[in-house]
């Protein structure tokens, strides 16, 4: 028969709003911990409650800073080790250096592998995050991965606006299988964006394959970092005849002049989850909007805690 471990939830820095969020939907406290720096930046932890025997989950997002933000996790998850947790999660709604998961170019890092090898050297057993950049990066785990989408939360909005002739727009090539998801759920049609990267953080859209004119388009992205190829994809679905425009992205990175270009695009506006918090750049920008996956990945907790199907959570 299954032992049910006592449940912890702790909280890194990064985003303590989204773990208190978590908390609240399983109606639990949040584990209590000190976290400071000393004068030099070296991060200090000391766990504040007896995990002993406990089921462990360490709560963040490796948004920016996002050095800072990874050293803050390992950290935690040592001190997890240390206290004789008998199960420690690693819970990474934003999971930072998925874009580095190859070598496309000579003498260069696969910094993917190096972060999953620094967590699991940490004390890490499991890991769940939400999607992933590139979700072949499971694989660069010798430990368990759950791996969440943000889609039933964006896909539940998208429904509450009734858009009309919905058309969804992948953004290039690899997120056909994203937006094809959304579209079937949605019944809605899709479009693809023909797109050439000239240089890190810089595309070109060469043209986009399907009909929009006359149709609201719903641009799929998982990051939004610069907003760069976002813009730019946008200006071409109104250069195309697209009646109207909308995003919708799980990650908003939102770095740079991200926030201006969104502001002065064409879009009417972009939906985003909570993975990163934002609250200042929300502010700025009225087109943007945050839809929180706070309940997502608790209930994820909730069945992972249980022994029960997270996948499931996505039939």
């Amino acid at each position: 028969m299954y032992e049910q471990l006592p449940l912890v939830i702790f909280s890194g820095r990064a985003h303590p709003q989204l773990t208190e969020r978590i908390c609240d939907y399983l109606q639990i406290p949040m584990g209590r911990v000190e976290l400071f720096n000393f004068s030099d930046g070296e991060i200090a932890c000391q766990i504040e409650e007896n995990v002993r025997g406990g089921d462990v989950f360490v709560v963040q997002p490796t948004c920016p800073p996002v050095n800072d933000n990874v050293m803050e996790l390992l950290i935690m998850l040592d001190a997890c080790r240390r206290s004789s947790a008998n199960r420690i999660t690693a819970v990474i709604p934003y999971f930072g250096y998925a874009r580095q998961d190859r070598k496309d170019r000579p003498r260069v890092p696969i910094t993917a592998k190096l972060a999953c090898d620094l967590l699991t050297s940490a004390g890490a057993m499991r890991i769940l995050t939400m999607d992933l950049h590139a979700p072949q990066i499971q694989g660069f785990f010798n430990i368990p991965v759950d791996h969440l989408f943000a889609a039933p939360v964006l896909i539940e909005e998208l429904r509450r606006l009734a858009l009309p002739d919905l058309v969804v727009i992948s953004p290039d090539a690899g997120g056909v299988e994203r937006a094809r998801a959304f579209a079937k759920r949605l019944d809605a049609g899709l479009a693809i964006v023909d797109k050439r990267r000239t240089s890190p953080n810089q595309a070109e859209v060469v043209h986009i394959i399907g009909e929009v004119a006359g149709r609201t388009c719903v641009i799929v992205d998982d990051i939004i970092d610069t907003a760069g190829t976002l813009v730019k994809t946008a200006e071409v679905l109104h250069q195309q005849g697209a009646a109207r425009i909308l995003a919708a992205g799980v990650h908003p990175v939102l770095s740079g002049p991200a926030i201006e270009r969104i502001q002065n695009s064409v879009l009417e506006q972009v939906i985003v989850t909570d993975t990163i918090p934002q609250p200042a750049k929300m502010a700025a920008c009225p087109k943007l909007r945050q839809l929180s996956v706070a309940e997502l990945l608790g209930e994820a907790i909730r069945r992972i805690h249980e022994a029960k199907s997270v996948s499931s959570l996505f039939v």
